[in-house]
């Protein structure tokens, strides 16, 4: 194994960090990535008290485990969404503040540069997370859209986010934005089309993430290559989805997770339809050195026994590149 195997945090903000730590050892894992929610690492305490990382370091060393990366998904996903009632649910109250969508979209991109100094204090260089978008509902809709329309929406987008990623690149951070519905970027094509508007700023890359692409029909091998230095960070999450029609398609039919009338579900890893072979040898060929970071999702498994299975799986999966060409020995000046 060439890589550390990590486990993100965000599934399990409902426990105290210190309880997740024994937890992952025991589940297998090197180290953590730390979501900015729950106790697990509080961006405003981080900036505040001259102590805090320190002792979230010391907490995870006592454990056995590392931290090579935070997120700050539920934030970064306020920047550039069209605020509504939803987002309060997922904002601290002094970013919802009176909830007001300009006021909340300021508050939201000024707490993800809290965040990248944050991130600088603990001595890691990634910070994963979301973007919103100002556009998403109008994917696929009727009345048609005007191209205008989805130009203007990549132009908000990177006017609210590059003033952000020019402090991350100052402080020497880089924002991963997990490819996912719902953001700016959703696929390849999206992807493309967010670097383009951002100038290809050099703060800007991915978090990559299979299972976001695959029920989509997107080739998330293809991903990998096609954006072979903009991968900061490798999320492992698996994902099913059915070889036969079903009752609610792609979108899903307004259907909750483990409706069995759905097309596609999160998976505990190696048990879904992602080909984690194909991702490893990628990863492998544009020389990825990050950890591989399980994020955990199965609606009908329990979540201790998934995070063991899953663990196990990356470490059996993930190897490192051969640094020789198997048939050089036959070469008799190699004798």
């Amino acid at each position: 194994m060439s890589r550390k195997v990590t486990l993100f945090t965000g599934q399990w903000a409902d426990l105290p960090l210190e309880t997740l730590a024994i937890k992952a050892k025991q589940f297998g894992y090197d180290g953590l990535e730390l979501a900015c929610w729950g106790d697990h690492f509080e961006v405003s305490r981080a900036n505040r008290e001259s102590s805090y990382t320190g002792e979230k370091l010391a907490l995870l060393k006592g454990h056995g485990l590392s931290v090579w990366s935070i997120s700050n998904h539920l934030l970064g996903q306020a920047v550039s969404d069209n605020i509504d009632e939803r987002h309060q649910a997922i904002l601290p109250p002094h970013v919802w503040g009176d909830g007001k969508p300009a006021g909340v979209n300021e508050r939201a991109a000024q707490e993800m540069i809290d965040t990248a100094k944050a991130a600088k204090k603990l001595g890691v260089r990634v910070v994963n997370g979301f973007t919103g978008s100002p556009i998403w509902h109008l994917l696929y809709s009727f009345p048609p859209v005007p191209p205008k329309m989805i130009d203007a929406g990549f132009a908000k987008f990177a006017k609210q986010w590059k003033p952000i990623l020019d402090e991350f690149q100052k402080l020497g951070i880089k924002f991963a934005l997990e490819v996912h519905p719902t953001e700016i970027a959703f696929d390849i094509a999206s992807a493309q089309r967010a670097l383009e508007a951002l100038d290809f700023h050099p703060a800007f890359g991915f978090n990559y993430d299979p299972s976001h692409l695959g029920y989509q029909g997107v080739d998330y091998v293809a991903f990998i290559r096609k954006f072979h230095d903009r991968i900061f960070h490798a999320h492992m999450k698996d994902v099913y989805w059915s070889p036969t029609p079903t009752e609610a398609g792609v979108f899903g039919g307004h259907t909750n997770f483990g409706d069995p009338r759905r097309y596609w579900e999160f998976r505990s890893l190696g048990r879904g339809s992602i080909n984690f072979e194909e991702i490893i040898r990628a990863l492998n060929d544009i020389n990825y050195q990050g950890p591989l970071s399980v994020e955990w999702e199965d609606i009908r498994m329990d979540r201790e026994h998934g995070a063991t299975e899953s663990a196990a799986f990356v470490k059996r999966l993930s190897f490192a590149p051969s640094k020789v060409a198997f048939d050089a020995a036959f070469d008799k000046s190699n004798q």
